[in-house]
């Protein structure tokens, strides 16, 4: 079993960053390609960012495409998103999810992982 603790979440004012970060319990976290997701409320949960096994492939939704990076530390059982240039419409509670099968289940949907993160509410004021 994997356990996954994001932080790092907060209020930001509009044009503002974030970088949050999850923390994954288990010895192989390296099996596992990691994902961020986000739900605001009355919408569905969508798809945010992915990373491979590795770290050599990253994946990004349009909307956040050029503001948002995902990276990994391996030797630290982390994933990370830096957010840049947050706008209210990023406003959500955000989540990290892990998948032995790669990182195509996590564009399905509604997307599939393993194992979810409790997630960690992101404000973005005008």
């Amino acid at each position: 079993q994997v356990q996954l603790v994001e932080s790092g979440g907060g209020l930001v004012q509009a044009g503002g960053s974030l970088r949050l970060s999850c923390a994954a319990s288990g010895r192989t976290f390296s099996g596992y390609a990691m994902g961020w997701f986000r739900q605001a409320p009355g919408k569905e949960r969508e798809f945010v960012a992915s990373v491979s096994r590795s770290g050599a492939w990253t994946y990004y939704a349009d909307s956040v495409k050029g503001r948002f990076t995902i990276s990994r530390d391996n030797a630290k059982n982390t994933v990370y998103l830096q957010m840049n240039s947050l706008k209210t419409e990023d406003t959500a509670v955000y989540y990290c999810a892990a998948n032995g099968g790669g990182t195509s289940n996590f564009r399905l949907l509604p997307p599939k992982a393993d194992y979810w993160g409790q997630g960690t509410q992101v404000t973005v004021s005008s």
